[in-house]
C-alpha cells in the first residue's frame, strides 16, 4: 500500500483543487488530506479563511477522493508527517510555505518519503486567491 499526503487550506474548493487532489490519489494506493487550521492560514497567508477548519474538512470529505481527511497540528507542522506515515508527499504547483525546508526536516527527523510537486490546472482561472478577491 502506497500511502500519499496532501496539504492545503482548501479555503475555496474548486477544479484546481479537484485536479490536485485526483493527481496525487493516482500516485498510490491511499490518500490521506491534510486541512490547515484557522490559526495556521492566518499565519501563514496574513488573513483568516473564508470558511472555518472543520467546514473545509467537510468540503473536502465530501469530494470522495481522499480516503481521510484530517485537521493539520496547531504546533510542529511536522508531526502530521510522523503520525501518518506517507510514502509520499505531494505538493501543489505554487505551495511554497509548507514545502520551505520539507525535504531537510523529513532528514533531520529520519522519515524517508518521496516529495513530489504537481502540475497546476487551469491555473490563471483556478487558483484560490484569484477566486477570493472575485468575492472581494
Amino acid at each position: 500500500m502506497v500511502k500519499v499526503l496532501v496539504f492545503g487550506s482548501f479555503d475555496i474548493v474548486h477544479k484546481g483543487h479537484v485536479y490536485f487532489l485526483k493527481t496525487a490519489k493516482a500516485l498510490g494506493d491511499e490518500l490521506v488530506v491534510v486541512v490547515g487550521r484557522d490559526k495556521t492560514i492566518k499565519e501563514v497567508k496574513g488573513v483568516l479563511p473564508l470558511h472555518k477548519e472543520k467546514e473545509r474538512v467537510k468540503d473536502v470529505s465530501s469530494l470522495g477522493i481522499a480516503d481521510e481527511v484530517i485537521l493539520g497540528g496547531l504546533g510542529d507542522k511536522f508531526k502530521v508527517i510522523e503520525e501518518v506515515g506517507p510514502d509520499i508527499i505531494a505538493l501543489g504547483y505554487d505551495q511554497e510555505s509548507f514545502s520551505y525546508g520539507l525535504k531537510g526536516e523529513l532528514v533531520k527527523r529520519g522519515l524517508v518519503i518521496k516529495v513530489m510537486r504537481l502540475d497546476g490546472f487551469k491555473v490563471e482561472k483556478y487558483k484560490s486567491s484569484l477566486m477570493r478577491e472575485k468575492l472581494g
